[in-house]
């Protein structure tokens, strides 16, 4: 029996886990997770009844292997939620789907509505062709908007950085208004600094043509017209927030003989003189173990695998060392209530704006994004009729001055940029905060990144290690496609194609998905 260890208990290595015990072909899995929650990055934090959603993550995609998982392990609704029934607003329905008021295993429905915050002015995220977005500019604004964007059409600069591809797709001035501070904030570093390939991997397709072509298809009613990731109007989503979906794929592993031990470390990973991998260790309660095993799954970061890997040529070493990352903190605020005025169309509970997350674009405040949980699930707030429970997000490094604060300070900070921009009057308003910090939450895109294709082909010549999901590929990968890195690798592994090329080409090239939804049906961040 082929001893297989999976490292990471995110979307990648449970997916990987559930694919090769489902195929019953006799391996014994392990999968070794360094925290005590499932789901990685995709985790749902609960505290004092109320939940916090790790980042905000819609579940949406256009691959439908990913959609018939999904469905598998949590069925879509067949009845109305608690605020749709509430507020007589109707959402589709499953015949013979589970009902939310009665039933934990169900995937809800959603509106999606994310916005802009910027100079004090919801605009829609994308920019949307309304007159409400022209209002907000005023007349001159629209102008210039309008020629800068006509002077990147016929004057295109060489995709070779972030900025020069936002400058292209959406004009100079959009891109200073909408992406600029932005992505500065979230980096860390100027988009002139980032790899381009960042911005092709998350807004594929996305440019203010792709923007026009979306609003003329709604007018003119298209059928069948394909619909940018993030022009999306509804999206699927756990009752319980996202972590539930991966509580219940642990269950299903340990129901089909897999094997999960929490809080353990992967420290190092072994491999002889073939440049075969041989096995691991961990570290748990203090104490170092070691498995052998026949095949290695990781997710775990590529910084952290090459680092704790056994004779690494030094210029394989030297790229994985300098693979960067960003860092995130978050800060749950529960309030009665927020001063933004709901001025959508969109029925919510206590009308609070409807939307599900807000970036924010004011370069007064360091807050990037926040959320409101009551717009994801009603089932995340204890309270929903009397409390908003909102999530600030912070993008920070690893030992910075945001992540070693101390916990009523980084509160203090983060309530007070809240009153800067005007969500609520007075610290005084707050009822209750929580912290919560996430490691190597967004691979990034500079410094060696460069020099990644040296490191994927050297990790793609040992014949038993699979790298898959977002931190085990360096690659922002939404969930839809860090499980497809792993269906990828099972099916390598159960059909022993030794070539790893199918896994690292997930969501490298549009191809790969429309193959995919081609073979299976005409049918994700």
């Amino acid at each position: 029996m082929s001893k297989v260890l999976i490292i990471g208990a995110g979307p990648a290595g449970l997916t990987a886990a559930y694919e090769l015990l489902k195929a019953d072909k006799g391996y014994e899995v392990t999968i070794l997770e360094e925290s005590s929650c499932f789901g990685g990055i995709s985790k749902t934090v609960e505290y004092k009844g109320n939940r916090m959603d790790m980042g905000g993550h819609r579940f949406f995609s256009k691959i439908p292997e990913v959609n018939a998982w999904w469905d598998k392990m949590l069925p879509v609704q067949g009845s109305p939620t608690w605020d749709d029934i509430k507020l007589g607003r109707e959402m589709p329905l499953r015949e013979g789907g589970p009902d939310p008021e009665k039933e934990d295993r169900v995937m809800l429905t959603r509106h999606r509505v994310s916005r802009i915050l910027f100079d004090s002015k919801f605009y829609d995220y994308p920019i949307s062709l309304k007159p409400e977005t022209f209002k907000n500019f005023g007349f001159i604004t629209t102008m210039k908007v309008g020629f800068s964007y006509m002077a990147s059409v016929f004057h295109k600069r060489p995709e070779d950085n972030l900025e020069n591809l936002y400058i292209n797709n959406f004009g100079k001035k959009l891109y200073a208004m909408f992406f600029e501070y932005y992505t500065e904030n979230l980096w860390g570093r100027h988009p002139s600094e980032i790899d381009a390939s960042w911005g092709k991997q998350r807004t594929k397709g996305l440019s203010i043509f792709g923007i026009i072509k979306d609003y003329l298809g709604r007018l003119f009613k298209v059928k069948n017209r394909k619909v940018n990731t993030s022009l999306i109007e509804e999206f699927k989503y756990p009752k319980l927030g996202p972590g539930q979906l991966w509580d219940v794929t642990a269950e299903e592993v340990r129901k089909l003989g897999g094997n999960i031990l929490m809080n353990s470390q992967v420290t190092r990973v072994h491999k002889n003189a073939d440049n075969h991998m041989t096995g691991l260790t961990y570290v748990a309660d203090g104490t170092e173990h070691e498995l052998e095993g026949d095949i290695i799954i990781s997710s775990m970061p590529l910084k952290d695998l090459v680092g704790g890997m056994n004779d690494v040529p030094a210029a394989q070493a030297e790229i994985a060392a300098g693979l960067p990352y960003r860092d995130y903190m978050t800060l749950g605020v529960l309030v009665p209530k927020l001063n933004l005025v709901n001025k959508t169309d969109i029925k919510t509970i206590s009308d609070i704006v409807p939307d599900c997350w807000v970036y924010v674009q004011e370069r007064k405040v360091k807050l990037g994004r926040f959320q409101i949980y009551n717009n994801w699930s009603p089932y995340m707030i204890r309270d929903i009729e009397n409390t908003v429970w909102v999530g600030l997000e912070y993008f920070v490094n690893e030992g910075d001055e945001f992540w070693t604060m101390e916990d009523d300070k980084f509160s203090e900070f983060a309530v007070q940029e809240m009153v800067e921009i005007g969500l609520i009057d007075s610290p005084d308003d707050v009822i209750d905060t929580h912290v919560e910090r996430v490691k190597k939450a967004y691979p990034a895109y500079f410094d060696t990144y460069d020099r990644i294709d040296e490191l994927v082909d050297y990790l793609k010549g040992i014949d038993n290690l699979y790298c898959v999901g977002r931190n085990g590929q360096h690659r922002y990968n939404n969930i839809d496609h860090s499980m497809c890195t792993s269906f990828e690798a099972v099916r390598n592994i159960l059909s022993g194609v030794t070539s790893k090329d199918n896994v690292w080409s997930v969501n490298t090239e549009e191809e790969y998905h429309e193959e995919k939804a081609t073979e299976q049906s005409e049918e994700l961040d």
